[in-house]
């Protein structure tokens, strides 16, 4: 999410001319990763990346979409608003400037610009993002369990979303609910009850192997993976995978009526992200299915394609 201490931060340069460009890269390349686009369309394509930038150096002057709009339209994303925008440019007003920060960029340089300047302005400013990062990923965290939230899992399935919708690929949301949880919390008391979700999640945690799944604690017992690029045949074998990792636990519940031990019941489905579609639908179908696998006895899995 952020740039480690270790890494180096990477800033895309957007401007429509070549020598602009070159300038500013040789500046900061020393330094810093650098990216490079020549109009507003292609800078919005980089940002919307699985791998956005750190911080935006963003030209206004340029052809089609100029650089307030570009701004305007990632300020209006909440994937990418966080995004830091310093304009560089040649127009000097205080008219074009107020513009330009009422647009949502975090500084306003204007050519001809000192480089040591420049370089310093370019340091804040990644500063202060990774500070902010840090505290966003503090956010996102599950304070109980340690694994993503539902705040976290709110960003990336906007996040996944848009990027299998240009791909074609499928998505996959499978629900995931604790079996008689509160039985299990009325008999063996809450601080037992927190250690059994924070079990469930390790259990859970530790079915996922690739980087662009996620499990997330959804509230209260119950949990939620996101799993793309995963088509309804395998999504049926890793949901399989979560049912036997928390029956495997052998975490005791002697008040439930499905088993001696904890075991959850789970909701997949699955789609291929269009236009016709939303997550909501997706969402729905995924609780759909998870009603049906309570609803048929627990312990157990059900599909619902959309």
């Amino acid at each position: 999410m952020f740039a480690e201490h270790n890494e180096r931060a990477t800033i895309l340069i957007v401007d429509d001319e070549p020598q602009n460009l070159h300038l500013l890269g040789e500046l900061l390349m020393a330094d810093h990763e650098v990216l490079a686009a020549t109009s507003g369309e292609e800078a919005i394509n980089r940002v919307q990346s699985s791998t956005p930038p750190d911080l935006i150096l963003l030209d206004i002057m340029m052809p089609d979409m100029n650089g307030i709009q570009v701004c305007r339209k990632l300020k209006e994303d909440p994937i990418t608003t966080d995004i830091p925008i310093i304009f560089i440019t040649a127009m000097d007003d205080v008219k074009d400037e107020t513009e330009g920060l009422a647009a949502g960029a975090v500084d306003y340089i204007t050519k001809p610009f000192s480089p040591a300047i420049l370089k310093a302005r370019v340091k804040t400013h990644l500063k202060l993002k990774a500070q902010t990062d840090m505290l966003t990923k503090l956010s996102m965290v599950d304070g109980l369990t340690g694994i993503p939230n539902r705040r976290q899992f709110d960003l990336r399935i906007a996040q996944e979303w848009r990027r299998l919708t240009r791909s074609g690929e499928h998505l996959t949301l499978i629900m995931i609910d604790v079996d008689h949880f509160k039985q299990y919390n009325d008999n063996y008391g809450h601080a037992a009850g927190d250690q059994c979700l924070r079990q469930v999640a390790k259990a859970l945690h530790g079915v996922i192997h690739r980087a662009e799944d996620l499990v997330a604690r959804y509230g209260g017992e119950e949990f939620v993976g996101l799993l793309p690029g995963v088509n309804e045949d395998n999504s049926l074998i890793i949901g399989e995978w979560f049912r036997r990792a928390i029956e495997d636990s052998q975490i005791e519940h002697k008040f439930s009526s499905v088993s001696d031990v904890v075991t959850v019941s789970l909701g997949i489905a699955t789609c291929r992200p269009k236009d016709h579609t939303t997550p909501e639908k997706l969402m729905k179908a995924s609780d759909h299915a998870l009603y049906t696998s309570k609803k048929s006895g627990r312990n157990r899995l059900s599909l619902d394609v959309i």
